[in-house]
């Protein structure tokens, strides 16, 4: 069967098993296409999207605003939202298998992210004390997640951070990337485009990276737009949103919008609010080139995910 590259649905189930560690955490059971950076040739493709960027603010000095109450997006649709109510570091919980599909076929986990290095394992996510944890070990087996919500145009938050773990691996230069995805439904990239509204380079920085994929032909470089929030410190909490509407795709942290874009649509493009309908991923992704080269391991943590209609 086909791997996904980077997010999105598959219809098979896996058991879960969820394995308590000593200091009362979340670990995993055992288990056994790259965005062009800012300045290579893929990045250079023509951008033609009007965008504006808007300096955030410093970490903690609005860490407790949202987007959602500073421009009233109103109640969170229930059936695309969870608070991460349940679990405990006595009792870990799965993820809702009513709003989220977990990775993994019989075995608990596939490939990740198209990459011959580690797995994508149902076991590397969990919902620990009212916080969904995804846990990355040294060998590349990590965790993902995908809402069976979807929708075309909205709004969606999430209060997360992330951090490296532990020494094991401290010397090796592959790290883990945090993210926050809105995937198409289709499940056709790049044609149906791709919103990856947080995707740092390594967990816990001090930017918050956005890379907003156009919908594009598949036989092109990858069109898309970058945008980096500084002075933010990502192993503390902080909401990450994404504004899509049928002008424009916006980003905000801590409720301060950040960058926004709209058109750009040429020959081999669609303008970059023009993809179908799409649905929330949350994923800690390794691009470990081979099985041998190890990875820091690492943990990404999400408070809750609240997504919202666009207002009538």
């Amino acid at each position: 069967m086909t791997r996904r590259l980077r997010g999105g649905r598959r219809t098979a189930t896996a058991t879960v098993t969820l394995v308590l560690v000593a200091a009362g955490g979340f670990a995993p059971g055992s288990g056994t296409a790259a965005h062009a950076l800012p300045g290579t040739a893929a990045a250079s493709a023509s951008s033609s999207a009007s965008a504006e960027h808007v300096p955030a603010v410093r970490a903690g000095t609005a860490s407790g605003t949202t987007a959602a109450e500073r421009y009233g997006w109103g109640t969170p649709l229930a059936a695309a939202s969870d608070e991460f109510g349940y679990g405990s570091p006595a009792a870990p919980a799965t993820p809702d298998p009513a709003k989220w599909e977990q990775a993994g076929d019989e075995n608990g986990c596939w490939p990740g992210n198209g990459r011959l290095g580690g797995h994508r394992c149902a076991g590397n996510s969990g919902v620990v004390g009212g916080v969904l944890r995804q846990v990355g070990e040294t060998n590349g087996d990590t965790g993902w997640l995908a809402s069976r919500f979807g929708q075309r145009y909205g709004r969606w938050e999430a209060r997360v951070r992330s951090s490296e773990t532990g020494l094991e691996g401290r010397e090796v230069t592959e790290r883990y990337q945090p993210l926050l995805i809105l995937w198409p439904d289709s499940e056709r990239w790049p044609q149906d485009g791709e919103y990856d509204y947080l995707e740092n380079d390594t967990p816990g920085g001090d930017c918050a990276q956005a890379y907003l994929h156009y919908p594009h032909d598949e036989d092109v470089p990858v069109q898309q737009e970058w945008a980096a929030t500084c002075g933010t410190d990502m192993t503390e909490w902080h909401a990450i949103a994404i504004e899509w509407t049928p002008d424009h795709v916006r980003g905000y942290v801590d409720g301060q919008q950040t960058y926004s874009f709209s058109g750009g649509a040429d020959e081999v493009r669609r303008c970059i609010q023009c993809a179908p309908s799409m649905h929330q991923t949350i994923q800690l992704d390794s691009t470990l080139p081979d099985r041998t080269t190890p990875v820091r391991s690492a943990v990404y943590e999400v408070d809750w995910v609240r997504t919202y209609a666009l207002a009538d």
